[in-house]
């Protein structure tokens, strides 16, 4: 069966991903630049402010606002370490009680808070999460570099966590066997898989433990 061709800044299928995250990668970062074939310039260099809502109790379900949206996406499977994610929820704000209620607060997987209200602004939504002993609103910047090697989907990361600077590589495709190449070829096969969820979830200290490369 022919592969999916991948085009870089398009949606697919729902793609499997291998991400690391540390405070350097020198080396790893000059290997995926050289090893590129040419992308569109659109994707060569991305800016973007998120927020994401932690949950002490929730690691399955990655939940942010980015331009005004709400933006959840839940895991599906994790194949020779290699994690798949698809979209569960796109909404802008206001969203309404109903929408916390049903789907919203679910996914963070807490106690439901009371709603006063028909609807929450975005502002009213964070008063919510902050309110929330077992939530915690981490604001997110994002300097992205797209590549693509082996027919996967690349980017070098340069990311501020609440103020915090790391730095993210990975690596995504339909195909489990081309993101096993690009991690050898990149060198990331020595570094651990880690998503956002617990990136942040690290270096906020939700979890004790640390990041993949610490190398300054």
């Amino acid at each position: 069966m022919a592969k999916d061709k991948l085009n870089i800044g398009e949606i697919s299928k729902p793609r499997f991903e291998f991400r690391t995250f540390g405070q350097s990668f020198v080396t790893e970062r000059q290997r995926m630049a050289r090893l590129s074939v040419p992308v569109p310039e659109k994707v060569w260099e991305r800016r973007s402010e998120e927020i994401y809502i932690l949950s002490r109790t929730n690691d399955i379900n990655n939940t942010k606002v980015r331009d005004g949206k709400m933006d959840i996406k839940t895991f599906v499977q994790e194949v020779d370490g290699l994690e798949q994610w698809n979209p569960l929820l796109k909404t802008e704000f206001p969203v309404t009680a109903q929408m916390l209620k049903d789907e919203i607060f679910p996914a963070f997987q807490v106690d439901m808070p009371e709603f006063t209200q028909d609807s929450y602004s975005f502002d009213e939504f964070l008063q919510l999460i902050k309110a929330h002993a077992d939530l915690q609103a981490v604001r997110v910047k994002k300097l992205r570099f797209g590549y693509m090697v082996n027919d996967t989907i690349c980017e070098v990361a340069e990311v501020l966590i609440n103020g915090a600077r790391v730095v993210s590589l990975n690596s995504e495709s339909t195909e489990i066997e081309d993101i096993k190449k690009t991690m050898k070829d990149v060198g990331l096969d020595k570094y651990e898989n880690i998503n956002y969820l617990q990136a942040i979830k690290r270096v906020i200290g939700m979890i004790d433990k640390p990041l993949a490369d610490e190398t300054l």
